[in-house]
């Protein structure tokens, strides 16, 4: 293959195999398919399971495996003021079929997931008891609820959790009082440490496994260049993983285009992490935006929900631990969100929080946040606190050469603004 041919592979690639390792991972982590993992505290520096992680809201994870009967997650009202239900599978398109902004989780609802795959289930299909239907465009997916947990009200705090603990996750066949079809006759190719690291141990063999598990559209132009790029390679959908029949790749000269590729989108982070174009359902958001977002934080929301931009400093500089920071924001500049905001930091090069004995990693209305008597605020990244500066205000750092950086969130946001 010439260099093109591997670069146009990568990119068109990347947003597959990103979610292949996060979802995968996700399963391992919480026990496996057709499971709900549900937080009960903010997540901290022990979470590597994916790049950029939130601390300013608790989740509920959902692992949904649909391929032999349709899924259905049993959902109670929420007394909070900011919940979403984010579902993606495979191909990185995100969609929120549900989430308070839309007017949703004021009542119990029943959700019942398929795909054009499931089996006993026809598309269309009315079952008793749900009240809505969403077709996937996978047959595994990640349905992951955002929930605002109003962590300085303890009561609120309390009542939130017990809303959260009671989210069912059933099957049809559960549903109708039946013995559930068995989901444990799937091997999965191996995981990646890293999307790297996948590009060049077994691309082939997970991209096959991609291809026989999610939905293309023939006249999709993303999805149809990308079955163009593997059928050459011998990969395509419904075929059987063969090592001996698909093409031969230079794994590590894979790996180095794959490498050159993640500096380059990560070097975009300061223009693209605010887009509102990124986090959108299939057809709605083009290559270049899809490469990004799979590179620099897979799984984040679509611009109505929420942004993510990256804060950069006065000099254009990148932010390094062995200087100090402040975020200074006066009222006038306070980020115009109609839920929430939060600043959280990162080490760079992984997109993990850093490591602190207070466990402090954002600051804002669920991270704590101080105000100044003018109505605005500084926020101080130190490895020390400031004299005088608010406890809440400071985002510990671990002192070393090596690159870090700040994500502002805003749940709702005023786009225009």
């Amino acid at each position: 293959m010439t260099d093109e041919q591997i670069e146009n592979l990568v990119k068109r690639s990347w947003q597959y195999v990103a979610m292949y390792n996060v979802n995968s991972k996700g399963a391992k982590q919480y026990g496996g398919w057709n499971l709900c993992d549900v937080d009960t505290q903010l997540k901290d520096h022990t979470l590597k399971l994916i790049a950029r992680p939130n601390n300013d809201s608790l989740y509920i994870t959902c692992m949904l495996d649909l391929r032999k009967e349709p899924v259905i997650l049993d959902m109670p009202a929420f007394d909070s003021k900011y919940v979403s239900l984010m579902v993606t599978g495979y191909d990185h398109y995100v969609n929120i079929p549900l989430s308070t902004r839309q007017g949703d989780f004021k009542k119990p609802v029943k959700m019942l997931f398929f795909s054009e795959r499931t089996q006993g289930y026809k598309k269309g299909e009315q079952v008793a008891g749900v009240d809505r239907n969403f077709e996937a465009t996978g047959d595994f997916l990640s349905a992951v609820f955002r929930v605002m947990p109003h962590a300085n009200e303890p009561e609120r705090f309390k009542r939130i959790k017990e809303q959260m603990q009671s989210v069912k996750l059933l099957t049809l066949s559960e549903l109708r009082g039946d013995t559930p079809e068995s989901i444990d006759d799937v091997e999965f190719p191996a995981i990646g440490k890293t999307d790297v690291d996948l590009f060049e141990n077994n691309l082939l063999e997970v991209m096959q496994f991609v291809l026989n598990h999610t939905t293309f559209d023939p006249d999709n132009e993303l999805d149809q260049k990308l079955l163009a790029a593997y059928k050459p390679l011998g990969v395509e959908p419904g075929k059987t993983y063969d090592a001996d029949q698909v093409a031969k790749l230079d794994g590590q000269r894979v790996r180095e285009v794959a490498k050159r590729i993640e500096a380059e989108e990560m070097a975009k982070a300061d223009r693209l992490a605010a887009s509102t174009g990124l986090f959108q359902p299939k057809s709605e958001i083009g290559l270049d935006l899809l490469l990004f977002q799979s590179v620099f934080g897979p799984i984040g929301q679509p611009a109505q929900e929420a942004v993510y931009p990256a804060i950069a400093t006065t000099d254009g500089k990148p932010m390094n631990a062995q200087h100090d920071y402040v975020i200074r924001i006066s009222k006038d500049e306070m980020p115009p969100a109609e839920a929430f905001w939060s600043c959280t930091l990162y080490d760079t090069d992984n997109g993990f929080f850093i490591p602190n004995d207070r466990k402090k990693y954002s600051v804002g209305e669920n991270g704590g946040m101080k105000l100044n008597e003018d109505g605005g605020i500084e926020i101080y990244v130190a490895a020390e606190k400031p004299d005088g500066v608010p406890e809440e205000n400071w985002l510990p750092l671990n002192r070393g050469d090596y690159d870090i950086d700040v994500v502002l969130r805003l749940y709702v946001p005023e786009l225009e603004k």
